[in-house]
């Protein structure tokens, strides 16, 4: 940690901006990129310890992730982090996610499980409920849409096959697929997602629009029932 009270405490070629101009961005350490960005600090602390602080807040997740799962009143709480700076840090907690899922979208495939999970990994993994989404799929498996089916712990009872058929054939959909997350990081399935997975495959079995996967979204890790072998297609 830091203890200068004062940026000017700090020797110059240790500065965030100088060490930068020097050496270059990826010579940074996560305190002093968010100091850059936290600007200045306050009368008690440097940028550099108010960064500090705001990457140790959780104690569940540290870094710069632990940014998007913090809300603002959390940062605010930090002497020295008033409404503008908490706002601008929860700004570029959703400027990162925003840019990977830009990025992983110029690559996505929905016949490659890894490109599908890429692509839902930031927007998922941050998640602290589950999401369970639904892709509608043409005969080439490009998508025609995505629908959120349902939001909270998925167990077999809540989600309703006849609500995501629906949405399918409103779409005109020839195949779907599932994408959820587990909030806990680990993406091995549980016997409700298994359950849900058999549910909504049988339906679509008789509806003739097959379920072509099923890929759960962990912390950078994901499963593909279909790479399992728990789905026939």
């Amino acid at each position: 940690m830091y203890n200068a009270r004062k940026m000017k405490e700090i020797p110059e070629e240790n500065r965030p901006y100088e060490k930068c101009l020097k050496f270059g961005v990826e010579a940074l350490t996560d305190e002093e990129l968010l100091a850059i960005l936290l600007r200045s600090g306050s009368k008690e602390h440097s940028a550099l310890e108010l960064a500090y602080q705001v990457l140790h807040l959780s104690k569940e997740n540290q870094g710069l992730q632990s940014i998007y799962h913090l809300s603002v009143q959390q940062l605010k709480s930090i002497h020295g982090i008033g409404a503008v700076k908490a706002i601008q840090l929860k700004c570029m907690g959703e400027i990162s996610k925003r840019i990977a899922v830009n990025v992983a979208a110029k690559g996505i495939s929905f016949d490659c499980p890894a490109s599908i999970a890429k692509y839902y990994m930031e927007q998922l993994r941050h998640e602290e409920q589950e999401h369970l989404l639904c892709m509608m799929l043409d005969c080439k498996n490009h998508r025609l849409g995505e629908e959120l089916i349902f939001k909270g712990t998925v167990n077999a009872s809540y989600v309703s096959p006849r609500e995501i058929f629906l949405s399918a054939m409103s779409y005109h959909a020839v195949g779907i697929l599932l994408v959820h997350n587990h909030p806990s990081g680990d993406p091995s399935p549980s016997q409700a997602d298994i359950q849900v997975t058999k549910k909504i495959q049988t339906a679509g079995i008789l509806l003739d629009i097959p379920l072509i996967d099923h890929i759960i979204i962990g912390d950078c890790q994901y499963i593909s029932f279909r790479e399992r072998g728990l789905i026939e297609t």
